[in-house]
């Protein structure tokens, strides 16, 4: 069905031969790529390829969607299908994008054919195995009819469409999974609850899963996170078509309206087997995988938690795939393999920091982990965390518009620790000068010298570098460094709505409307912090930091206009502690076997 209410578009580029992999509108086009061939000067071929162009599929309100199919040719067996689904564009590969990420999130030209959709999978790697890869121009893209929709009701009701539509090909067993990262991972959210009757299994890979907390909006503080990146360099359609205006939709609504609501998703109602995969240091999907893992309503569920950029993970880690293969082939070709004897329902990681490279593939009962001690830790004079309440009031005072001031509080292990779950921070604060701001936390990992350390997203040996220390200060990035695990909370949107939180450690903030505070008024704040999972030795530090900038590494650069005035931290914050503003951090620790 169409969005609740009416959505701001903006323009964007019309394709052009050559850019982003596209190669004209070629309807009823069908050619076969040769096994050996390389026709991207990258992975060769393994198995003779079929590709039909720009296939027509009509959704139910009319417009038509153009998909690509890549599926094994000369094949008289019927063939389950993937779908790559979102409005990157048919075409467009990670050969187009990767280039320019820092050290081409260590993927090399080998380990990709160029057939790949972007974040979806590579049909050289599938369909010798015998699957069909189906990339989608979801609507508004390339030369799908309408205007793009970005995740939501409209969306998903087009993917039950083009999943029954391909399920019904005459070269297609019936069975559909979808797969793929990012937007690829948050369509199959939203799709899967629409419950279509194909599709059989899906495998989300860092998918979020609430535009509003997750991404655009989180904790009320509005950022246009990557999507000036993608607005700009990345999505094409015809000169009739735009993409969703997330600033001026923000503009309208701040708080939460229909529109916004539209765009988290009901996972009570995915209903097929689903392979989640996620990780602590995405900037983005974190909390939807985990919520996403808690909220589905049945057993077929299985999470693998990684300490590693998703990209590199695609398409250089090949155990992922193979992994992958096990799971679609017991759901997509009826294969009794024993994938759900054998795979173990909860594998996380636990990141070491600095030159320590993580602890992968820990199997846990559950996540949260059961009998985790979640230890309160109060901030006290000297700024330290202590298990003991203090009980004279102290205060600790930072300039809001000044990324390098911030209140640190620091608690030091005297014996090995992991903490594996959901950390929160209860802080009372104060703002003399407006009657609204915004608090952003981060958990930061000290070494025994008391210095800041950083997590590097990839295996050292496929980096150029031996140590953090030698990576340049341009080099440093959100795809390659985690800093740590972070919450945000704007005051006016601090209430809570406990009959929706995912966890009591885990606070669901309805952002419903906003409760202006008189300057100078000590407000109690309740944040989530976003999962972490990190291995302390004694003598080790953790610190709350807290802070009135983004405390982490922006993402990609903006192109949007500078945030307006209202919405800006001004002046000196307060955080009071000890008496009756017992502010502090609850810290998940797990017992260690």
């Amino acid at each position: 069905m169409p969005n609740p209410v009416q959505v701001a578009t903006k323009r964007i580029e019309t394709p052009k031969l050559g850019e982003n992999g596209y190669a004209g509108f070629q309807p009823g086009k069908s050619e076969v790529l040769k096994s050996g061939s390389n026709p991207f000067d990258a992975k060769p071929l393994k198995s003779d390829i079929q590709i039909d162009h720009d296939v027509e599929i009509v959704v139910r309100d009319g417009a038509r969607l153009y998909i690509d199919v890549y599926r094994p040719a000369g094949s008289t067996e019927k063939v389950p299908a993937v779908l790559s689904w979102s409005f990157y564009g048919k075409k467009y590969s990670a050969l187009d994008m990767l280039p320019i990420c820092v050290w081409n999130c260590c993927v090399p030209r080998s380990d990709l054919s160029g057939l790949e959709k972007f974040e979806g999978l590579d049909p050289q790697y599938w369909c010798p195995k015998g699957y069909a890869i189906v990339s989608v121009d979801t609507r508004g893209a390339g030369h799908s009819d309408g205007q793009i929709c970005v995740m939501g009701s409209q969306d998903a009701e087009d993917g039950y469409d083009v999943v029954e539509a391909v399920a019904k090909m005459d070269w297609c067993n019936g069975c559909i999974g979808m797969a793929g990262n990012s937007a690829l991972a948050i369509a199959q959210w939203f799709i899967a609850a629409q419950q279509p009757p194909s599709l059989k299994a899906i495998a989300p890979w860092e998918g979020m899963a609430d535009m509003y907390r997750e991404q655009f909006c989180r904790g009320g503080w509005f950022s246009m996170s990557n999507f000036d990146l993608i607005t700009k360099a990345i999505v094409r359609g015809q000169p009739n078509s735009g993409l969703e205006d997330w600033a001026e939709m923000y503009r309208r609504s701040p708080t939460q309206n229909n529109y916004w609501k539209d765009k988290r998703v009901d996972m009570t109602k995915i209903k097929c087997p689903a392979y989640i995969r996620g990780s602590d240091v995405s900037s983005i999907h974190t909390m939807g995988c985990i919520r996403g893992w808690l909220e589905i309503p049945h057993e077929q569920k299985w999470i693998h938690w990684s300490s590693k950029q998703e990209w590199y993970e695609l398409y250089s880690e090949p155990e992922s795939m193979d992994e992958l293969a096990v799971f679609f082939d017991r759901y997509l070709r009826n294969e009794k393999n024993g994938w759900e004897e054998k795979t173990p329902k909860v594998r996380w990681s636990a990141l070491q920091f600095g030159n320590r490279e993580a602890i992968d593939n820990i199997v846990l009962e559950d996540f949260p982990v059961p009998n985790t001690d979640y230890r309160e830790l109060f901030l006290a004079p000297g700024n330290r965390l202590t298990s003991d309440k203090s009980p004279s009031v102290g205060s600790a005072v930072y300039d809001s518009e000044d990324y390098k001031s911030f209140a640190d509080f620091t608690y030091t292990f005297t014996e090995p620790a992991r903490l594996i779950g959901l950390p929160k921070a209860i802080l009372y604060v104060s703002c003399d000068s407006r009657d609204d701001f915004t608090v952003f936390t981060i958990l930061r990992k000290k070494d025994k010298d008391g210095k800041d350390l950083m997590h590097l997203n990839f295996p050292f040996h496929a980096t150029p570098v031996k140590t953090i220390e030698e990576i340049p200060e341009k080099d440093q990035a959100s795809l390659n460094l985690h800093l740590g695990s972070m919450g945000i909370l704007r005051a006016s949107q601090r209430a809570i709505d406990e009959t929706k939180s995912i966890h009591p450690q885990f606070p669901f903030h309805p952002h419903e409307k906003q409760e202006k505070i008189q300057p100078g008024t000590i407000v109690r704040l309740e944040i989530g912090i976003w999962a972490m999972g990190v291995d302390f030795q004694a003598g080790e530090s953790i610190s709350i930091r807290i802070g009135g900038q983004f405390p982490s590494i922006a993402e990609y650069k903006s192109f949007s206009e500078p945030r307006p005035e209202h919405e800006l931290n001004r002046g000196a914050h307060t955080v009071h502690f000890g008496g009756d503003y017992q502010s502090s951090v609850i810290l998940p620790f797990t017992p260690l076997k």
